[in-house]
């Protein structure tokens, strides 16, 4: 591969991973408001600051990059593919007694750690966006090779979510963090938007209601409305947190693909010297090992 195209790539899969966890740590303080409340509070929500309903720290991020982090380290530390590695890195990580960790995802961690399997049951009530938050890891991973992104994101996500809904919400947003890593046009990462709408209608967001719920398709109809109506990173995070609701999670999972979509430069330098430098320098050295990973390297 060109040394320059190379840099390019490892600089915008940075981004990915350090866009979700701005997008985490600006969407925290509105979580659960509802836009009237924020515009009443705070006007429009534009800097990470910390607070919201569980009182973090300025910079402080959620359960979203936690458990990001988690599927990252796992799949850098093994030498190949190794869902349990990931699995054990949950347990792991809830052994600790996060802050934040959602109902879903406590029940499939937990069920993992009594019987060891790696994939829940499929469940009427898996259709939350916990497994699509965390995502964007297997995206990097699996990059140059949308079928194997498409089999490697359904795996992760069966640990704790096992639901067509959430499925084809965490092979879409990899999807498009791929297409915008390549540097795609704008129109090939509407195609992944409009492919999942045909797919299943209950993502469709032309016509955006402003539900920000925990439910997937409320989620990626948020983020999809925020990212296909704005024009640089800024703008689409600040629309997106401002719907309040789930906002940590939408946040995360819009900074993920608006970073892959916009590079590195594009995220406020503000926003990332928010954030922990110990979390900023481990999220750059993950993504660049797990693109160099990737298949797309590895024919290079």
């Amino acid at each position: 591969m060109n040394p320059r195209r190379a840099a390019t790539i490892v600089r915008r899969a940075r981004a990915a991973l350090l866009g979700g966890a701005v997008g985490d740590a600006l969407g925290a303080t509105t979580e659960f408001m509802k836009p009237a409340q924020i515009r009443e509070r705070i006007g429009v929500h534009r800097e990470i600051t910390g607070g919201g309903w569980l009182n973090l720290l300025p910079g402080q991020v959620t359960d979203d990059t936690e458990m990001t982090l988690c599927v990252a380290r796992g799949i850098v530390q093994a030498r190949e593919w190794n869902l349990a590695a990931i699995a054990d890195r949950f347990a792991h990580w809830l052994s600790g007694g996060p802050a934040d960790v959602g109902a879903t995802c406590r029940r499939g961690i937990l069920e993992y750690v009594e019987t060891r399997r790696l994939a829940t049951a499929p469940n009427e009530g898996d259709a939350g966006n916990g497994a699509a938050m965390r995502v964007a890891p297997v995206a990097l991973y699996t990059l140059g090779d949308e079928e194997l992104l498409s089999r490697l994101a359904v795996e992760q996500a069966h640990i704790t979510h096992h639901h067509p809904l959430s499925d084809a919400a965490c092979v879409s947003v990899g999807t498009m963090i791929q297409r915008g890593l390549l540097r795609t046009p704008l129109a090939g990462l509407r195609a992944a938007a409009e492919e999942l709408a045909a797919r299943h209608p209950e993502f469709r967001f032309e016509g955006y209601d402003g539900k920000s719920s925990a439910y997937v398709p409320d989620t990626l109809r948020t983020v999809l409305d925020a990212f296909f109506s704005t024009g640089s990173f800024e703008e689409c995070l600040v629309k997106t947190v401002n719907r309040g609701g789930d906002a940590d999670t939408a946040g995360a999972i819009a900074g993920a693909i608006a970073g892959a979509r916009y590079g590195l430069s594009a995220i406020p330098r503000r926003w990332v010297n928010a954030l922990d430098a110990g979390l900023r320098e481990e999220l750059a050295s993950l993504a660049e090992q797990l693109v160099r990973k990737s298949p797309l390297f590895d024919r290079a």
